[in-house]
């Protein structure tokens, strides 16, 4: 079974302050065992989806 679990990052428009966020976010959820599966971005902020496999209780 899989968890999902969906992310919204508002882009400053300062390329830095954006890598760093984005670079922060990645490796958190990295920590945590979520992996991307999927980006959407429009100009104001950026959609990222995360998946990680859930084991049965048991």
């Amino acid at each position: 079974m899989k968890e999902f679990q969906a992310v919204v990052l508002r882009l400053t428009r300062h390329l830095r302050d954006d890598e760093d966020a984005l670079t922060d976010l990645l490796n958190e959820r990295s920590r945590g065992g979520w992996a991307p599966t999927m980006m959407s971005q429009d100009a104001q902020r950026l959609t990222l989806v995360f998946e990680r496999d859930v084991l049965p209780d048991g």
